[in-house]
């Protein structure tokens, strides 16, 4: 898919959705990341799984837009019916230290397939009297570059259950509803996670309850006083 930068909408709609159903497809999946730039704490994907009756009913909960234009307060209030909404959902995560390792990109990529995994695994379970073995799945990632498909069937990379072939947009957070429901799924589910982390002494320095471990002026001043913990990415330039 390609995407012009001008005249993207706020509002996402399911017109790409419908386009891959149209296709011949029989479920899309909906992929953005979270997590990639920060300092600590994990790198996450959000998968979230909608076919035809999405589509059709025209369902999407109101208020759903890119996370990025989304109150913190509105994101929490947008996860439980997003759940409810989707088929199936998923978020995949990758350790700092495994981006330490790896890298970026593959980290997002191997995060993106643990998330597909387990989308997947849901929805054949949910459909266990009527099964979607032979069906078809496309999917949308938010951004330019495809790190799903260069991660996948390497030694790290965790297998799908079924084929998915990826289609990558740009900014599909504001256009694609299913990219949408995916980042604000991941968004809430990492930042809870910070928050949590943050409650511990040994993490209570970093700030992360407000950063979520991003490079705020008080994270990396806590990182001058204390060093980096077990939890900072030790790759990136602290």
């Amino acid at each position: 898919m390609q995407s012009q930068l001008h005249n993207i909408p706020t509002v996402p709609s399911c017109l790409h959705e419908q386009n891959l159903l149209n296709q011949g497809y029989n479920w899309v999946i909906g992929l953005d990341e979270v997590g990639r730039g920060s300092l600590a704490g994990p790198v996450m994907v959000g998968a979230a799984i909608i076919g035809q009756s999405q589509v059709e009913a025209k369902t999407m909960p109101e208020g759903l837009a890119d996370s990025k234009l989304l109150t913190e307060h509105r994101r929490k209030a947008l996860y439980e019916p997003l759940q409810s909404w989707c088929s199936a959902w998923a978020v995949g995560s990758c350790t700092n230290k495994e981006i330490d390792e790896w890298g970026i990109s593959y980290a997002l990529g191997v995060a993106a397939l643990k998330a597909i995994a387990s989308a997947q695994e849901q929805l054949a379970k949910r459909y266990v009297n009527d099964p979607i073995a032979g069906q078809r799945f496309a999917a949308i990632l938010d951004g330019p570059c495809d790190y799903i498909d260069n991660v996948a069937n390497t030694f790290d990379a965790p297998d799908v259950p079924f084929a998915v072939k990826v289609n990558t947009l740009v900014k599909a957070d504001r256009q694609c509803a299913s990219v949408a429901a995916a980042a604000v799924l991941a968004k809430v589910t990492r930042d809870e996670l910070m928050v949590s982390l943050a409650n511990k002494p040994e993490y209570a320095p970093y700030d992360w309850a407000h950063n979520k471990g991003y490079g705020s002026l008080a994270h990396r001043n806590a990182i001058k006083e204390n060093g980096p913990s077990d939890l900072h990415r030790l790759s990136w330039h602290l």
